[in-house]
């Protein structure tokens, strides 16, 4: 057990960078933008990674051309051993962590008629039920609802709760 106020052990560090750069290449394509990628590339530094590309990114500023971030980037991940999810399957763990965000209060359900989550191809029953309460718009919900959006948010907590409850649908964040 670590004292408080210690160095934690290099194996620990490194898993922990790992973990952290594993989850930023989930979220890559879809919620991360290029600008923060050095910065996170340093983060991982300092979690104990250490591949040469990755140290370059690290050193590059926020206004590099986002191309040669991403190709960087994809090159740290490479050296790293971790591998970039098809855009399907980082799109299915988004939408359980959007799930989350949902059951956290972090967002409301009308937030989520504001990105095309109802196109996710889903492969779960708790995937397609909670893809199967949100609407295509925000406009739709009232429009789609009616009156009883308290059914509604109800139905969709349940279904987000269900999901964030249900199996890994794999390796990712």
């Amino acid at each position: 057990m670590r004292a408080e106020g210690t160095t934690p052990e290099p194996e620990t560090s490194m898993q922990s960078g790992l973990t952290s750069l594993g989850e930023v290449a989930c979220r890559y394509q879809d919620e991360i933008r290029p600008e923060d990628l050095p910065m996170i590339a340093a983060e991982a530094l300092a979690a104990g990674l250490d591949t040469l590309t990755l140290c370059e990114l690290a050193g590059w500023p926020r206004n590099a051309d986002a191309r040669d971030i991403r190709d960087a980037f994809e090159q740290a991940l490479a050296e790293s051993g971790i591998g970039l999810p098809d855009r399907g399957l980082a799109r299915r763990h988004a939408l359980r962590r959007m799930a989350a965000r949902l059951i956290d209060g972090e967002i409301t359900p009308a937030d989520l008629a504001t990105d095309d989550w109802w196109e996710t191809d889903v492969e779960t029953a708790a995937e397609q039920s909670f893809v199967a309460l949100i609407p295509q718009c925000d406009c739709c919900i009232e429009y789609t609802l009616g009156l009883d959006q308290q059914t509604w948010a109800a139905q969709l907590r349940n279904a987000a709760l269900a999901l964030t409850s249900s199996p890994p649908i794999g390796p990712g964040c």
